[in-house]
């Protein structure tokens, strides 16, 4: 066992006299020792309650015969840092997770590992740190929050909190009704009950072979998600105690080439959030798995949008998917389009994936569509490239709520916070291109989410008739026409950096197009005299950030070789 470097022989005396400390008794010495990550905060919805959960599979671990040792990293909760430079710490936080696994797991030679992540980097952040460490690793999530409903019964989420903040600003609700919604919105533990950004990685896990089915749709807080954490803790001391299956399943032999490409198409079945592909190039980079953004579209154009769920579509939540048959009924549906749609992979509790996904069925063809009567015959994020974006843009196709394809002026703004201003005080008209800029990994730092400026776009009637580019990013409960991610940004010089209002940008979303109507003269003039913006910073960390991390087509991961 990778733990005998810290118990075993006379000269590990001083160790087994600390473990001694711990409560460890002689006979645990021969035990594997299996390390608990948990992201318990009290601070996030989808993390208050996961102390009790871990004492649940810390309890099933010692039952079956190992020695967990809890841990945990440290977490931001997007929706309360939306809006203000708490944000900028949001993608940082991924970084300072990863280091955190790979630090405790290496530091004490421990040799498997459960992980309790459930919201936004977070899930990201373990998955990063945990292939560092490549010892078998079960991910568990804390699972998603219920609906909520309003007081006449319908069916309401974080998304349509953040928009109702735009219709009460355009007068289109009472302040009776806003409250209805803040207080129903999200009615308990859980990661909010769309397929927002942590709900779209609690999911791919699935598809990725690391978690066990169910990991995304089984409601937090329910005795099937106890179920579930007592499933995963027997499972990985299975592992942990044999040597040939601690070697098999080593993190690395299942999140692989295949995982990530399934993970891709799964997010494409599913019309996840945009973060999912600045997590996942993240992740393949770790993985050693050479992906590239424009393979993007190519899986695309072979997977059909069989699952609408909030926020492209209000009336369904992730509940509802559980019941239609959860993810596996998705990927049994996506393989009805050819055998290539998913690669056959190894997965955590020890079948093939299709082995896994054999027997299962959609339960409800409202709630999961079949291929043949799918939302669109390609998947539901897609990767824009021009003049403006070089090196790549994403936009969430089964978000858009207006046309696909148009041109319009630029308005733009440097920040949101300067934006969220503008669009409160009238500059941004129908017809008009919103420019988000200097919000990009760099150029925030951090590259904040931008649900806020959406949102009061989509509250104010907007929605279907401007759109929004950035080179930073969205909440996974952001919908319409929002293209962020754009590379270069405007910190290292990228195009959107010289946009100046009024020129005439075109978005074809079928084409993969974003560009600016600009001649390359005037292109190379303005370039001349560009002097990026660089924001005064106050926080060392973000200091940090800024000198090592990589644009968004990179997936915002940081330099290691300068």
């Amino acid at each position: 066992m990778r733990s005998d470097e810290v118990k075993k022989g006379y000269d590990r005396a001083p160790h087994r006299s600390l473990f001694r400390a711990t409560g460890l008794q002689n006979d645990d010495f021969n035990k594997p020792f299996i390390g608990v990550a948990n992201s318990f905060i009290e601070i996030i919805p989808g993390h208050f309650f996961l102390n009790k959960v871990a004492e649940i599979i810390k309890e099933e671990i010692r039952a079956n015969g190992c020695v967990p040792f809890e841990f945990n990293t440290i977490g931001v909760d997007d929706g309360i840092a939306m809006g203000h430079d708490g944000m900028l710490f949001s993608l940082p936080s991924r970084e300072l997770i990863a280091n955190s696994i790979e630090t405790v797991m290496n530091a004490h030679k421990l040799d498997a590992m459960i992980a309790i992540p459930n919201c936004d980097k977070i899930v990201p952040g373990m998955i990063m740190g945990a292939l560092r460490v490549d010892v078998p690793t079960i991910f568990v999530s804390g699972g998603p929050m219920a609906k909520g409903h309003t007081k006449d019964g319908t069916p309401i989420d974080l998304a349509t909190a953040f928009e109702a903040v735009g219709k009460f600003e355009n007068g289109d609700i009472s302040e009776e009704e806003l409250t209805d919604i803040e207080c129903n919105a999200c009615p308990s533990g859980g990661s909010c009950s769309g397929m927002f950004t942590a709900n779209s990685m609690n999911t791919l896990m699935e598809a990725m072979g690391i978690a066990l089915p169910g990991n995304g749709t089984i409601l937090a807080l329910t005795p099937q998600r106890e179920e579930l954490y007592r499933q995963a803790a027997r499972r990985i001391c299975v592992i942990a105690k044999d040597n040939a299956l601690r070697t098999q399943f080593k993190l690395s032999n299942i999140l692989n080439e295949n995982a990530v490409r399934n993970a891709f198409a799964v997010d494409m079945a599913m019309g996840g959030s945009s973060n999912t592909v600045l997590h996942m190039l993240a992740i393949a980079k770790e993985a050693g798995v050479n992906f590239k953004l424009e393979d993007i579209n190519k899986i695309s154009k072979k997977v059909s949008h069989i699952a609408k769920i909030s926020p492209s579509l209000s009336t369904v939540h992730m509940e509802d998917i559980n019941k239609a048959g959860g993810v596996n009924a998705v990927m049994k549906e996506m393989t009805k389009r050819g055998d290539d749609i998913l690669l056959e992979n190894l997965t955590i509790s020890g079948e093939t994936l299709y082995e896994k996904i054999k027997d299962a069925y959609i339960k409800d063809t409202n709630i999961i569509h079949t291929i043949d009567n799918p939302y669109s015959k390609v998947g539901g994020l897609a990767i824009l490239y021009g003049n403006l974006a070089e090196e790549g843009a994403v936009i969430k196709t089964a978000g858009i709520t207006g046309a696909r394809a148009l041109t319009g002026k630029a308005v733009c703004f440097n920040g949101q916070p300067e934006a969220i201003a503008g669009i409160i005080g009238g500059k941004v008209k129908a017809g008009d291109v919103v420019v988000i800029r200097y919000e990009g990994p760099r150029g925030g730092p951090g590259m904040q989410e931008m649900l806020a400026p959406t949102s009061l776009i989509m509250g104010m009637g907007l929605g279907d008739k401007v759109a929004l580019i950035t080179d930073g990013r969205f909440s996974g409960a952001t919908r319409g026409a929002s293209i962020g991610h754009v590379s270069p940004e405007a910190a290292e010089g990228g195009m959107i950096g010289l946009l100046q209002d009024g020129d005439e940008i075109h978005i074809d979303v079928d084409e993969y197009i974003l560009s600016v109507n600009l001649s390359d003269e005037e292109i190379a003039k303005r370039k001349a005299n560009f002097v990026p913006l660089k924001k005064p910073l106050k926080s060392k960390w973000l200091g940090q950030y800024r000198a090592l991390v990589t644009n968004a087509s990179n997936g915002a991961v940081l330099k290691t070789d300068l």
